[in-house]
């Protein structure tokens, strides 16, 4: 809100305090997270300041292809496409069918669906390594994708359940009524529509996936060690500036992720606005 020419000199005190105090509030936050970048480019072996000369060592050990984070990097890269695609699926058809049909017990399990977010991660993992032990699923790039995809799903329910609150389900009838099936019906006229809220959720599943250590532990062997998993134990056993260089790497695919929602958010935006006109 923009401060107006006739304000008083109190609502104009309080307006720039206001302003400030969020702008300090930001920077406290995002201050230990800058602070990583520079450190990635240091010329000496140990995370401290003053810098000890600017050099790129760290980006070239990341990117060794005989070293342990490239391989680590890899196996992120299986993991995070399968269980976001995955996600985006199964949370979509979750979505829709809940928000079609009308029954007894649909907030029970919509409750269910998003309960991955609310149970403690360490729960959620524990539970997951027992059944998985049973199934014979540990250990393996299946049980990682698929624990993932039960991450995953939650955001891309909320996402699409909200995208779904203005849609016009007569326009279902409609395609219908026109000799349309139901799968035709789905992808011409409902899936254009929530595809922003569906294209939201798999981004935020992604970032889920890409960024869990907690459940990987517990269901990935060395051979499937993903990217948190690595510094994880890097931070843990031996501290190198290869981990803010990576971590660097990761705050620069966070706000590109930041960005592309950002643009989903005001296509979405725009799609309504366009709804409501026609």
């Amino acid at each position: 809100m923009a401060l107006q020419p006739y304000a008083s000199p109190v609502e104009k005190a309080w307006y720039w305090f206001l302003r400030i105090f969020c702008a300090l509030v930001l920077l406290f936050l995002m201050l230990p997270v800058l602070v990583i970048i520079p450190l990635s480019f240091n010329g000496g072996s140990f995370l401290t300041y003053p810098l000890d000369g600017f050099s790129l060592r760290w980006y070239q050990e990341i990117f060794d292809p005989q070293g342990p984070w490239l391989a680590a990097l890899k196996n992120s890269l299986i993991v995070a496409p399968f269980a976001t695609l995955l996600s985006m699926v199964l949370g979509t058809l979750a979505a829709v069918g809940l928000n079609r049909a009308d029954f007894p017990g649909k907030g029970l399990i919509l409750a269910l669906l998003i309960s991955p977010m609310v149970v403690p991660l360490v729960i959620v993992a524990v539970g997951m390594y027992f059944f998985f032990a049973q199934v014979g699923l540990l250990n393996s790039y299946s049980g990682l994708i698929l624990a993932h995809t039960v991450l995953g799903v939650p955001f891309v329910v909320i996402t699409v359940n909200a995208t779904l609150q203005g849609f016009d389900f007569n326009q279902m009838r409609a395609g219908a009524s026109l000799g349309a099936d139901p799968l035709t019906v789905f992808f011409k006229v409902v899936l254009p529509q929530i595809l922003p809220g569906v294209a939201s959720g798999g981004l935020f599943a992604f970032a889920t996936s890409f960024d869990e250590v907690v459940v990987a532990l517990f269901i990935a062997s060395p051979a499937e060690r993903t990217l948190p998993i690595q510094m994880f134990s890097g931070i843990r056993e031996n501290i190198s500036p290869a981990i803010a260089a990576m971590a660097s790497i990761m705050i620069a695919l966070a706000v590109l992720l930041l960005l592309v929602m950002e643009i989903l958010r005001r296509r979405s935006e725009r799609l309504k606005g366009e709804a409501a006109v026609s």
